[in-house]
């Protein structure tokens, strides 16, 4: 009976401290604020910090600033250094003043026993111009539909020709090998918390160059790229194959991303880096993969199965890649959106450079000569 006794008043004292650690975790009120407010110069904003319920003291909220692009961070914008946050309210809002370009970075902080560890951060970002932001955003989905038509019409010529004769099948490997590493990059940097935070630390202005058109492009022309091989595998090829330079260039591209998989394993560099090292095979690849499909053209002095189509929409979707940059890059007088992302810029700035060479072989070099001759000047011969 004793040992009864014991065990009970044992699993007694176990549901007390149950129950005082659920209560005291219920009673622990947290902070929510905007992630980003962004602010046109010479313009205000209000702010609200909420609380996930009343708090039983009157609370004062610092603004800690950790970051500023500035050196004087109230050139930039105006901001109180406390917001009082009263005794049973909910949330507290303040007005905020920007004055010129820039990014500021606060963190909430209060001594309040009642509010959680964690603190609230709250990136300010002061922009030139509202409606360029807007025109930003139109021209970076420009860029995006242009590129992805631009899948469509050498699909749509395989298809009607039930052949891929003319197409380089080197090119058909390093595409697919490119966007498949181009996919992972923007997936990681724009979906992974983990590696968005890595971002944010190594870059406090809190600008990330990857937008959710760029993650549906990359996706979108990586299932293209999987079709094209398709219909490689099913149409008419002219016993085309890949050849052993392509071959041996996509081993040397996938063996680095393998070790360089296992150096961040190791932790002896950080995954943002390790997603990075993706967005330079990205990169080498674009400046490679048009220069067998260049040749081909050359060899057989024709661009047949080569869709101009394709190279239309894909120098317009370069050219609105580039400006969204520029636009974006002058809005947040932050021209790390250029140069942070060589990727990106590269990939427009080369497919601009090879869709020259395209339209000038299409157009120019190997034009179609015609196939027919006018009876009316033969009668009159």
């Amino acid at each position: 009976m004793a040992d009864l006794y014991l065990i009970k008043k044992w699993f007694f004292a176990k549901l007390v401290a149950l129950c005082i650690l659920i209560n005291s975790s219920e009673s622990t009120v947290s902070l929510t604020a905007p992630d980003a407010v962004t602010v046109e110069q010479k313009s205000s904003a209000i702010v609200t910090i909420s609380s996930s319920s009343a708090v039983n003291l009157s609370t004062v909220i610092h603004l800690n600033v950790t970051y500023s692009s500035k050196d004087n961070y109230s050139s930039i914008i105006r901001l109180p250094e406390q917001v009082f946050l009263p005794e049973k309210a909910t949330s507290v809002s303040f007005t905020v003043i920007a004055h010129d370009v820039g990014q500021v970075t606060t963190y909430l902080l209060s001594n309040n026993t009642d509010l959680n560890n964690q603190s609230p951060r709250i990136r300010f970002i002061v922009i030139h111009s509202s409606v360029l932001s807007v025109v930003t955003q139109v021209i970076g989905w420009i860029y995006f539909l242009a590129w992805s038509v631009s899948f469509y019409p050498q699909a749509w010529e395989n298809w009607r020709r039930k052949s891929v004769v003319g197409l380089n099948f080197d090119f058909l490997a390093l595409n697919l090998t490119g966007f498949l590493a181009y996919s992972v990059f923007n997936i990681g940097l724009f979906w992974i918390l983990e590696i968005k935070e890595e971002f944010l630390q190594k870059n406090p202005n809190g600008i990330n160059p990857v937008n959710a058109n760029d993650v549906f492009f990359s996706l979108h022309a990586l299932l293209f790229c999987v079709i094209y091989v398709s219909q490689a595998a099913l149409y008419e090829r002219g016993g085309q194959k890949v050849s052993w330079t392509a071959r041996l260039l996509l081993l040397i591209g996938w063996t680095f991303a393998l070790i360089s998989l296992f150096v961040a394993v190791a932790q002896k560099i950080t995954w943002l880096e390790y997603l990075y090292y993706f967005s330079y095979i990205k990169l080498a690849v674009t400046l490679i993969k048009y220069v067998p499909q260049v040749y081909m053209n050359y060899k057989r002095q024709s661009t047949e199965g080569w869709s101009i189509g394709n190279v239309l929409l894909d120098f317009t979707g370069g050219v609105f890649s580039i400006l969204q940059m520029i636009t974006q890059s002058y809005n947040n007088d932050e021209w790390m959106l250029v140069f942070g992302d060589p990727t990106k810029f590269g990939l427009g700035l080369f497919s601009v450079a090879f869709d020259i060479v395209f339209m000038t072989q299409h157009y120019c070099l190997y034009r179609q000569s015609a196939q027919y001759e006018d009876i009316s000047e033969q009668e009159d011969d």
